[in-house]
């Protein structure tokens, strides 16, 4: 995966109509800095949905996992991390927890969440995927960009110069 330079205070200072997601994020994984157009999902405490996205090709994609903001279960642990790493996604971001964060921070893939927990989900094949989601207030659906590092992530409805 080809190694991307921005920062998104700048990019937020150069495109004031990307958004950015209200939230604290805590930070995963090796890359600190990675974009993409975004593939969604809406779920609650069970990652069925999450396992689907990423045995499939990523593309470059920024998976956005709407977990409703729960941290009583995980819907990102080391192995789906894996998964995502070899099919080429460009990283995952939750609203909700994840697990195994010690093994995830040595992977080659960008990772936010709300927190981490040690329970795993029970998967019973809930949630939604490519749906538009209300994050806070900031309206993000399949296909807009997604830009990530260590001061937060912003969407924007184009891709942006980085």
């Amino acid at each position: 995966m080809a190694n991307i330079v921005f920062t998104t205070p700048d990019l937020s200072d150069a495109y004031p109509a990307a958004n950015a997601l209200p939230y604290q994020f805590l930070c995963f994984g090796a890359l600190e800095c990675f974009a993409g157009p975004a593939a969604t999902i809406k779920c609650f405490e069970d990652n069925s949905r999450v396992a689907e996205a990423v045995a499939e090709p990523g593309a470059g994609r920024v998976l956005v996992v709407d977990g409703g903001g729960s941290l009583g279960r995980s819907l990102l642990g080391d192995n789906l991390a894996a998964k995502a790493m070899g099919n080429q996604w460009a990283g995952v971001i939750v609203l909700g927890a994840i697990r195994d964060v010690e093994i995830i921070d040595t992977m080659a893939i960008g990772v936010r969440a709300l927190g981490v927990v040690p329970v795993k989900t029970q998967k019973q094949g809930l949630g939604h995927r490519d749906v538009k989601l209300c994050l806070n207030g900031v309206e993000l659906v399949p296909g807009d960009w997604i830009y990530a590092d260590r001061n937060g992530v912003l969407g924007t409805t184009e891709a942006v110069h980085t």
